[in-house]
Order: C-alpha cells, then sequence, then structure tokens
C-alpha cells in the first residue's frame, strides 16, 4: 500500500516533469466532470482537457467545449447526438458519436491521464481500455473497481499502468499512506456523513420519501449516489472498492459515521497512531490531488478556517438501521461475483424507489435477497461479470 503509493509517486514524477498534462473527462458533464473542469480551466496551462466525454447532455458538452477547446468530443448517446446541432463546435474539435468511440479514444498517445467519472458499470469498459494501454486512470468511476476490482488491479500490473482515487475518502486514505510502510498498517477507517436519516428511527425510514432521500445535509451530486449516501449503500461500495484499490483484507477496513464531513478517511498504524485528512467538503480537492499527482499546487477548492470554532463528532453506525455497510464487507470478503452483483441490485433498487415503485426502507433488503441467490463465481472475467449484471436487475424486477 504505502510501497506503491511512493512507486507511482516516483514513476509519474519522472514521466510528466514540467509538461503540460493532458488529460480525457469520462463524464465531463456530471458532477465529478463539471469539478474537474473547474480545476483544469484554473491549473494556468499546467493541464488540459483535450477529450470531453458525455451521454446525452448535449447543450452543456457543446459550451464545455468552447471553453476548453478539446481536439476531440463524444457522445455516447447516438439519439442525443442526432438531435443537437454542432454548427457551434470549434473548428479544431472534432465530433465522435458512441461508446466504441470512447474506447478508441482513451488510448490515444497524446493522453496522459484518464479521468473515469461515468456513473455506474458504463464506466467499465473504458476504465479498461484505458488501463490496458497503460494510462494513468484518475478513478471516479467506483463501480470499476466494486464490480471487477480484481480483475482491474491485475490489469494495471500488468501493464503498469496507475490508478489514482478520486473518491474524497479513497483520496484521503492514499494521502494518509504516505504516513508508513505497507506492513505498518493496521487498518482503514471510512468516514460517512451519515446521510440525512442518521438519527431517525428504523420504523421510520418505511416513510421517508424520494424529496427527503435527495436532501444531503453536506454534499450535492446526482440522485443515485445522494440515496446511496442515505442507505450508506455507498460506504458498501467504497469498502470493496477500498479492499481493492488498496490490497487490503475486509477486516481491516473500518466505517465511521462523521457527520460533519471534515475528515474524509484515516489509516491507522500498528503502533496505534491515526492519520487522517481534513479538508471541507469540496470536490475539487481530491480531483486536483489525482490530477497533479505526485505533486500538490495552490488550488481553488475552500480551505479550513482555523481562526472559527469547530467540532468533530465520530460514532459507529447502527448497523441494523443501515445493514448495507454488513452487505459491502461479505461482498469485500468473499469477492468473485459479489461486488458486481450488489452493485447492479443497487443501481436497480435506487431507480425503483425514484420511480416511487420501492420503498425506501426495501433498497437494502432486495440487494441482499439479490446477493444471497445469485450464482457466485469466484474467478469471473468481464463477460461473466456484465451477464450477472443483467441478472441481477433482472431479478430485483422480479422481486418487485
Amino acid at each position: 500500500m504505502a510501497a506503491q503509493v511512493k512507486s507511482q509517486e516516483s514513476t509519474l514524477s519522472e514521466s510528466w516533469g514540467n509538461r503540460t498534462k493532458t488529460i480525457a473527462v469520462l463524464g465531463s458533464t456530471g458532477s465529478i466532470g463539471r469539478s474537474a473542469l473547474e480545476v483544469i480551466s484554473a491549473s494556468q496551462g499546467a493541464l488540459r482537457a483535450i477529450i470531453l466525454v458525455a451521454r446525452s447532455n448535449t447543450q452543456l458538452l457543446l459550451q464545455q467545449a468552447q471553453e476548453q477547446r478539446p481536439r476531440l468530443v463524444i457522445v455516447t448517446d447516438p439519439k442525443a447526438a442526432a438531435a443537437h446541432s454542432w454548427r457551434d463546435l470549434p473548428l479544431e474539435t472534432e465530433l465522435r458519436v458512441g461508446y466504441e468511440a470512447v474506447l478508441e479514444a482513451v488510448s490515444a498517445d497524446d493522453v496522459d491521464m484518464v479521468l473515469s467519472a461515468f456513473v455506474g458499470i458504463a464506466g467499465l469498459r473504458a476504465t479498461w481500455a484505458a488501463l490496458e494501454a497503460g494510462k494513468t486512470v484518475a478513478l471516479a468511476n467506483k463501480e470499476s473497481l466494486v464490480v471487477a476490482g480484481s480483475l482491474i488491479t491485475q490489469l494495471a500490473r500488468k501493464r503498469k499502468a496507475q490508478i489514482l482515487p478520486v473518491d474524497s475518502e479513497h483520496s484521503a486514505i492514499f494521502q494518509a499512506l504516505h504516513g508508513g510502510q505497507e506492513r505498518e498498517v493496521r487498518r482503514i477507517i471510512l468516514t460517512a456523513s451519515g446521510g440525512p436519516f442518521r438519527s431517525r428511527k428504523l420504523t421510520e425510514l418505511a416513510s421517508v420519501t424520494v424529496e427527503e432521500a435527495l436532501a444531503h445535509p453536506t454534499w450535492k451530486m446526482g440522485k443515485k449516489i445522494t440515496v446511496d449516501s442515505a442507505t450508506l449503500m455507498n460506504k458498501a461500495l467504497e469498502i470493496i472498492e477500498a479492499r481493492w484499490l488498496f490490497g487490503v483484507e475486509a477486516d481491516q477496513i473500518t466505517v465511521v459515521i462523521h457527520p460533519q464531513s471534515i475528515v474524509h478517511s484515516m489509516v491507522e498504524f500498528v503502533d496505534g497512531s491515526v492519520i487522517a485528512q481534513l479538508s471541507p467538503p469540496d470536490m475539487r480537492l481530491p480531483i486536483q490531488y489525482a490530477l497533479y499527482f505526485p505533486e500538490r499546487r495552490p488550488g481553488i477548492a475552500r480551505k479550513i478556517d482555523w481562526a472559527t470554532a469547530m467540532d468533530l463528532r465520530f460514532e459507529p453506525p447502527d448497523l441494523e438501521r443501515f445493514p448495507a455497510i454488513r452487505l459491502g464487507l461479505e461482498a469485500a470478503r468473499i469477492g468473485g461475483t459479489a461486488g458486481a452483483v450488489l452493485n447492479a441490485a443497487n443501481e436497480a433498487a435506487v431507480e425503483c424507489f425514484l420511480q416511487g415503485r420501492l420503498r425506501f426502507d426495501q433498497i437494502v433488503p432486495v440487494c441482499a435477497k439479490v446477493l444471497e441467490a445469485h450464482p457466485f463465481d469466484p474467478s469471473p472475467d468481464l463477460d461473466a461479470i456484465f451477464g450477472l449484471d443483467a441478472w441481477a436487475r433482472k431479478e430485483v424486477e422480479r422481486w418487485i
């Protein structure tokens, strides 16, 4: 873990030097993508977005192209691309359509780094293609590791590619690991805000509305991840991600509730020392850390005001009200296809909740039933993973 961090730092420092770092931004119109472009725009030429990819938000993509002047924009949804006028696209910017164009683009010689910020399993093939090409991947698409962690990390080692975490929690762990050697790490401590229902009684969760679930007290995110934060399924997926990203066992990962979202995660070492990364809840900081790695530079993210009093509270999660954490630990422990099935079942269940077809308190139990019933494969290939992803989604529909 810590040794791998130092090795990555040395390799990247030698490869990039002081030249402009070129970046392909996958999911440029999403919240992570928009924040990344803010960081890139403020870099004074140190970073440049040369490829922008979006699924269907063509209006915003066009605006981003006008601001960033990339050499290529890609719309993965052909219908959305065909419905939009591209006459105002910069002359130096090429338009391409379809997901296959993404797989080709991330492998291009002039791409230094790929920011993988697609939502869901849709990002897996693009992450795979980038690593296959030996690229450095700034990974915001946690599903890539959740559903195919063993395969992804094996591929990265084989191709000598780098994976840099963008999630605030995993970025915090990545930074804290600089404080010791791999053999000295006792456990990783993931922090969770607790979401909007941290203090709500178990019996009250059945009546949670979509509007309530989307009212996160700290972060402004997309609908799916906001619901995941309310059920704490986001922590379940982050447990699996951390297990593969940092090469630890499931029993070395702990979750604590930290409502202020100032401490983004911690690493505890064998001597009892705990190293934490603190900052206001602003995704531009972990994004910037990944894009500039191994350097630190002045940035646009908010800073802690040390002249203002603050309290930092930590408490154990209530696993009766939020059993998703147990599912995450179980899936991380057994590996194989468990992560893929849990992720797919959750995506389908959350969508059903947003559509009003499933109660909030039924989301995690549905996922548990699907995970328990699935035909477990300890060593799947990508085809098996995608097959079980489709099976799990259908199974959620059948359960409902």
